[in-house]
């Protein structure tokens, strides 16, 4: 199944805040956010931070790095061929990152695959019902590639 991913990060190259998948079928979204760190960027913390907790009860879990891997170890677990499609290099960053647990440690996984799509025309911040939290634009880039506009 096609997973539509994006992050929320500290500026740029700055921690990650937020991580969120949106699957192609069902309702079971992955939101994760992470404590934050000591100095924030502006930028993050007025169009950020604000909406950072603005989820549907249930899905927003704010866990430590590795707490945040093995959940979504779990959450991967039953699918036998996860893609993971983004539309930014660093989305797919983050993400790769978030799978490392240790030196020379990553979480178990049945195999996966990552997609970065040309996403011309596509802005997150204008097609997105709450801009700049990582599981509504997770879900703006799922609408956006699964019902291109001709």
């Amino acid at each position: 199944m096609r997973y539509f991913l994006d992050t929320e990060y500290n500026g740029f190259g700055g921690e990650l805040i937020s991580l969120a998948l949106a699957p192609e079928y069902g309702d079971q979204d992955f939101y994760v956010s992470f404590p934050l760190p000591d100095d924030i960027h502006p930028w993050v913390a007025q169009n950020v931070i604000p909406y950072l907790r603005f989820v549907p009860q249930g899905v927003d879990h704010q866990l430590s790095r590795v707490d945040a891997a093995r959940h979504l170890e779990a959450y991967l677990a039953n699918d036998p061929d996860p893609l993971i499609v983004a539309d930014w290099p660093d989305d797919l960053a983050y993400f790769c990152a978030l799978l490392v647990t240790g030196p020379g440690e990553i979480i178990d996984h049945n195999g996966l695959r990552l997609e970065l799509i040309n996403a011309a025309g596509f802005s997150a911040a204008a097609n997105s019902k709450m801009p700049h939290n990582a599981l509504y634009d997770a879900h703006a880039l799922k609408e956006f590639y699964l019902n291109p506009v001709l």
